[in-house]
């Protein structure tokens, strides 16, 4: 009897340990299952905002393909320069984005069917003063709205290459945040990814872009150009050479703009021969692609806007007949 007594208990313990172990299974099971569904609760929270809450949803992380580096790109920069803006409300348009995301911006005058356009700030920092002659055009033709006529509309495009602009107000101002020249990025017919520096601007790398057209500064003032009839438009640089038509070779209503633009502000006409050849400029382009006449014209130098001389200017363009 007492060797069954044992083994009768020995039985005993068993069951009870293997009950004791299936309890402790089912507790763990349990606390995993309370612990998800409270992540499932946190997470449903911050991406399910109660009315009028704003969330900050957690980024989601992707395995990219490792991408060759741009020899040309400057790192994104994120400083935001003074903004321009009028005293008595008047608003630009967005037209379109640059690499970084900042606006670029066109301001309207006048309610004509004779289109006419001006634009800055294709070099950015590096040809500041050009945005700030635009700033100073913009601030005296809104304080004058007579000085359009009655059958005229004006754009200004301030500040075509914003990013240059926030990045720096020398050198390392003027490509955009991919390295691009955006004044040799548009795809006029003699557009070129590089070219013969000789007589052209050194002082930093730079290219034509990796095709026709690649920048979104580019696309964005192509757009709007596309969009509109403009019979004549002024692309100011900085700084000394002068007034360079569109077209390749020279187109003859381009050549009677810039003439009539030299004599009032004496900016040199033909326009100081470096030995730099142009390639995909926005002036060349422009006329290609419907703009009656077109130029690029250089302020005398960096610093100044020579703004009594471009007011001269502002009365040719807006009266020129191709």
């Amino acid at each position: 009897m007492t060797g069954r007594k044992k083994s009768s208990q020995t039985w005993v313990y068993v069951i009870w340990g293997i009950n004791g172990a299936a309890l402790i299974g089912i507790l763990i099971i349990a606390v995993l299952y309370t612990t998800s569904l409270r992540a499932s609760a946190a997470d449903e929270t911050i991406l399910t905002p109660r009315p009028g809450e704003t969330r900050n949803i957690p980024p989601t992380s992707y395995l990219l393909p490792t991408l060759t580096p741009n020899p040309f790109y400057t790192p994104p920069v994120f400083e935001t320069p003074t903004p321009f803006e009028l005293p008595k409300g008047l608003r630009p348009s967005i037209i379109g984005f640059s690499v970084a995301g900042r606006h670029i911006e066109a301001f309207t005058f006048g309610s004509g069917a004779k289109e006419y356009l001006i634009v800055a700030g294709i070099h950015g920092g590096y040809e500041g003063n050009t945005i700030a002659l635009a700033n100073e055009l913009i601030t005296y033709i809104n304080d004058n709205p007579g000085v359009i006529p009655g059958d005229v509309k004006l754009y200004i495009i301030r500040n075509m290459n914003p990013d240059a602009e926030a990045r720096d107000n020398g050198v390392d101002g003027r490509v955009n945040n991919n390295g691009v020249d955006l004044n040799r990025n548009f795809p006029s017919i003699n557009w070129a990814a590089d070219w013969d520096r000789d007589g052209c601007w050194i002082y930093r790398p730079t290219t034509g872009g990796k095709y026709a057209g690649s920048e979104p500064e580019t696309r964005s003032v192509m757009g709007f150009i596309r969009a509109h009839k403009i019979e004549a438009m002024i692309s100011y640089h900085s700084a000394g050479l002068g007034v360079f038509p569109g077209g390749v070779p020279w187109e003859e209503p381009s050549k009677r703009l810039a003439k009539a633009l030299s004599k009032v502000t004496g900016y040199p006409y033909p326009p100081v021969d470096t030995g730099c050849v142009y390639t995909g400029t926005l002036a060349d382009w422009a006329v290609e692609n419907g703009v009656s006449a077109s130029v690029d014209m250089e302020l005398s130098d960096h610093k100044n806007t020579d703004f009594a001389g471009n007011l001269k200017a502002l009365k040719v363009l807006l009266n020129f007949q191709p």
